[in-house]
């Protein structure tokens, strides 16, 4: 794993660990703030992405900066601390000079484990795509899918009637079969700024 990486990963984990850390000792916190019937978030931010190949295109040791694009969820609250959603993370990368998007559509289940402080987690279907804006014919317009996995957590920072503003952080994992069975595995780790709705 090159030393950028390491880096980035460092951060982030920091960051993460700091969140977690203030969220289980705000223990006082009221939980006056209702989540009911249905949700939905979108979410604004970046992160890195790291892509491999079984033909040897691109290698894990060489990941890509880039912003989460998209990234929303709806669901449903079944009490005021348990939903759960359909998610569709994404990001953007970058191949033989072309823009892609590696992404996924996951049912998943959302758990607020404090007031303000939960953690997020499911399994579906991984898709790689051309990027909107950049499909060419015959040279980046194909579709593949897979299996992809997704854990995240964040923190309501902010509350209002039925508004939540909140950092949060996420981790994707997935695979597709490409033309020719070449796999191609992606990694995604992003940080971010989710606006939600109840």
């Amino acid at each position: 794993m090159s030393k950028t990486i390491k880096n980035q990963i460092t951060c982030i984990a920091f960051v993460l660990i700091s969140a977690m850390t203030f969220a289980q000792n705000n223990k006082n916190a009221q939980n006056d703030f209702s989540r009911e019937g249905f949700m939905f978030e979108f979410v604004l931010g970046g992160g890195i992405i790291s892509i491999e190949d079984s033909a040897g295109i691109q290698n894990f040791d060489k990941s890509q900066e880039t912003f989460i694009f998209p990234d929303f969820k709806i669901g449903y609250m079944l009490n005021n601390r348990l939903a759960v959603n359909v998610s569709a993370p994404g990001m953007i990368y970058a191949v033989n000079n072309n823009d892609r998007h590696f992404g996924a559509i996951i049912p998943a289940v959302q758990y607020w484990v404090k007031d303000k402080w939960w953690i997020h987690g499911g399994a579906g279907l991984a898709i790689d795509s051309p990027a909107l804006y950049d499909i060419k014919d015959n040279l980046n317009d194909d579709w593949n899918t897979g299996i992809a996995v997704l854990v995240s957590t964040g923190y309501e920072v902010y509350r209002k009637n039925k508004f939540a503003l909140n950092l949060q952080s996420k981790l994707l994992m997935g695979g597709v079969k490409l033309n020719n069975n070449i796999d191609r595995d992606a990694v995604q780790l992003s940080l971010g700024i989710g606006f939600s709705w109840f």
